[in-house]
């Protein structure tokens, strides 16, 4: 009898512990029309305010890379409203830039390129050379003249090359869309060469996470090593915006997967309970507030790589609608998203009052994909 009890309560116990992982595998699912109107009243909100300073941010030079990562996700929520006001406010950044990439920090600066992305994706709407030419020129003057600097912080114009993680989202995008696009390998093969150089440097293999740069290598935070959320969520964006640029079976789109699926097995195990990704890493418990941006590019890339086959929804549709819960709840009624980390390169602060345009463009990103997960 006590036998028959003892297994009757173990059985019981296992059920609980079951019962208990319960709401990470039945995340509330949004429908495709709540999405939509979430991204639509948050694209609304930021267009609304782009020229005001206000909510903790600044107005930023138009080819500026912190608008150069709006107009990422502005660009794709563009394409899914099929609203033209959206496109038009994009083409009209770019006549007032001359469809230039930055020029503020120099040539080889991967923040100046980031606009870039935007101005082929409206080249491929329209078709029209001024769109591309400028951009193609510019990476064109690079190739023949490439940067001989090193990858260490401390040396002479090093970020002339990717030496920070963030560069991995704001430059290889550029170089692998004008390569689709003209069909020329040489953009390619220079972007694979670089960025195996900066992931050789920045990448822990343990860890399969990105330090921000060689300042971080030996730098602990709270006793654990400082890997920063939006900086790994900008390599994990960026990893998708590559690799949808990619033909299937190369050596390339191989490499770039192998990082990708890495990356998304270790983020699984570090998003914490209530769907955000802490502003450290691995130290959620020194960084309890929420924190969007690196949230919202995680969210994109999960959503993104199921949707693409890459990763297998099973193991992964629960991250992508707990970060796409947690994100709603960052949202005020008028559209605003909060809860941005404002500009810097660590773990850091943020607030409910306070806004980025990268935020606005992390979050339109995984929108774009929740749609389309979206019954």
């Amino acid at each position: 009898m006590n036998l028959l009890f003892g297994k009757i309560f173990t059985i019981f116990f296992l059920i609980c512990c079951i019962s208990l992982q319960m709401p990470n595998a039945q995340a509330q699912k949004a429908s495709k029309q709540e999405v939509f109107n979430s991204m639509q009243k948050v694209a609304d909100w930021q267009i609304e305010n782009f020229w005001e300073a206000g909510h903790g941010r600044r107005v930023h030079e138009p080819t500026n890379w912190t608008n150069g990562a709006l107009y990422v996700g502005m660009m794709k929520w563009a394409n899914l409203s099929d609203d033209p006001a959206y496109t038009d406010f994009l083409t009209g950044i770019g006549e007032k830039t001359e469809w230039k990439l930055g020029s503020r920090l120099g040539r080889y600066h991967a923040d100046e390129h980031t606009v870039g992305q935007m101005y082929l994706e409206l080249y491929r709407k329209s078709g029209e050379e001024k769109m591309l030419e400028p951009t193609q020129k510019h990476l064109d003057f690079i190739i023949y003249h490439p940067a001989q600097t090193s990858l260490h912080w401390n040396t002479p114009f090093h970020q002339d090359r990717w030496n920070w993680c963030d560069a991995l989202f704001m430059s290889p995008p550029v170089w692998a869309k004008l390569s689709k696009i003209t069909g020329d390998e040489k953009y390619l093969d220079f972007m694979v060469k670089e960025y195996k150089a900066t992931t050789d440097y920045l990448f822990d293999k343990k860890e399969s996470l990105y330090y921000r740069d060689d300042n971080y290598f030996s730098a602990l935070d709270n006793g654990t090593k400082v890997f920063w959320s939006r900086g790994n969520g900008w390599v994990f964006a960026g990893l998708t915006n590559i690799i949808a640029e990619l033909e299937p079976g190369t050596s390339e789109y191989k490499y770039f997967v192998k990082l990708f699926k890495k990356m998304a097995k270790r983020l699984k195990e570090l998003q914490t309970a209530d769907g955000y990704w802490a502003m450290s890493l691995l130290g959620a418990e020194f960084y309890p507030t929420p924190e969007t941006s690196g949230t919202g590019f995680f969210t994109y890339g999960f959503a993104w790589g199921i949707n693409n086959g890459i990763l297998d929804k099973d193991d992964y549709e629960a991250v992508v609608w707990k970060g796409w819960n947690a994100l709603q709840e960052c949202v005020t009624e008028d559209g605003m998203l909060g809860y941005v980390q404002p500009i810097g390169a660590a773990p850091g602060q943020a607030w409910p009052d306070r806004t980025e345009v990268y935020g606005v463009g992390a979050y339109l990103c995984a929108g774009t994909e929740i749609y389309k997960m979206a019954q």
